[in-house]
């Protein structure tokens, strides 16, 4: 079994090491990293995964933004060690937060990433919404946590600059569910197809 718990002030540095390990050099240059300064993450959303012997071996992030004056979370960055991309536990650590982002009464997400892949979690293109430059308009990715979240949503992502985001929230780090190693889950069979490659989004 695996388990999934909020990220806490300890594990940073092991996280920090993870996406070192699966991004370029110089990720945080790019032009979503200037919407995450000198804003704390959504704590209880930022999840990691550990195998059963406790080696970290997937990791995702939420941070507030706005559109036009409305609350959106932005995923990413998120990642798995490339010793296990292929596996699935880059889509068990999307569906958990995004199951705990919908019990906390967020509307709707966004994420720049392959549209091919992200789609299967209910992503599509955003046509009407800007990420700061440069990034490509087909990878602006949105989903809605309640039914019309998106609908008449629409211009340049922006920084939270809001009082509630600005105040840290320490996760609580017993907030952890076990779940099996997809190949393991009921549903899984030899006959099914291997699963998809996750392209790690550095978003």
């Amino acid at each position: 079994m695996f388990e999934i718990c909020p990220e806490t002030a300890a594990d940073e540095p092991e996280v920090e090491a993870l996406y070192d390990l699966c991004f370029a050099p110089g990720r945080t240059a790019l032009s979503s990293y200037r919407l995450r300064d000198g804003v704390p993450r959504v704590a209880e959303l930022c999840l990691l995964l550990r195998d059963p012997g406790r080696t970290l071996m997937a990791a995702i992030r939420f941070w507030p933004v706005r559109v036009a004056g409305h609350p959106v979370l932005l995923l990413g960055p998120i990642a798995v060690h490339p010793t296990a991309q292929g596996e699935g536990l880059g889509g068990l650590l999307m569906r958990d937060s995004l199951a705990r982002a919908r019990r906390m009464g967020f509307a709707r997400v966004l994420l720049v990433g392959d549209a091919p892949y992200y789609s299967r979690f209910g992503f599509a293109r955003l046509d009407h919404v800007e990420m700061p430059p440069p990034t490509n308009p087909d990878r602006v990715l949105g989903l809605e946590l309640t039914p019309g979240a998106w609908v008449a949503v629409a211009g340049t992502v922006e920084k939270d600059l809001s009082p509630a985001s600005a105040t840290p929230v320490v996760p609580d780090s017993t907030a952890c569910t076990e779940v099996p190693h997809p190949k393991e889950a009921p549903h899984a069979s030899s006959s099914h197809p291997s699963p998809t490659r996750h392209p790690a989004t550095n978003c």
